[in-house]
């Protein structure tokens, strides 16, 4: 199972926290709880329930990091990523969480809309809706971003 799906779980926790070492800590604790879980967990369902740990994990750990300040450097991160990832990287963590995961969900990981639905506690059309919105919101944060240079 930790072959099959960490290194598309660590992009994802990578594109949340925008910082390696963090995507580190997200992706193995994501593992652990699953391996902890035992056979609750259906192996049908497994990479669903790993993006849905590793969001829940993120925004503890930032709300932990915010009350005591401590936030990553987001372009020393993703500097060793090229230029393009770095500013889309920003631009994602100027979004809207929930509309940042979506997205994430959708395009970094192949989620069906209903799966995302179901992870964010919202129909499939919502999800789909959602995911839409937030790309088009995305080219146009990336646009008018790119024309400020």
């Amino acid at each position: 199972m930790y072959s099959a799906y960490s290194r598309n779980i660590w992009r994802y926790a990578l594109s949340l926290s925008g910082d390696r070492a963090w995507a580190d800590d997200l992706t193995a604790e994501a593992f652990l709880r699953v391996w902890e879980a035992g056979p609750r967990v259906e192996l049908a369902t497994v990479k669903a329930y790993l993006v849905a740990i590793v969001r829940n994990l993120y925004l503890k750990d930032l709300d932990k990091r915010r009350r005591v300040g401590e936030m990553p450097e987001r372009a020393q991160a993703a500097s060793t990523a090229g230029a393009e990832l770095e500013e889309v990287l920003q631009l994602l963590q100027r979004m809207p969480e929930d509309d940042r995961s979506a997205l994430l969900m959708r395009a970094e990981q192949g989620l069906s809309y209903a799966e995302i639905g179901a992870l964010l506690a919202i129909s499939e059309g919502a999800a789909r809706v959602k995911v839409h919105r937030a790309r088009t919101r995305l080219i146009e944060m990336r646009d008018g971003h790119g024309t400020s240079n």
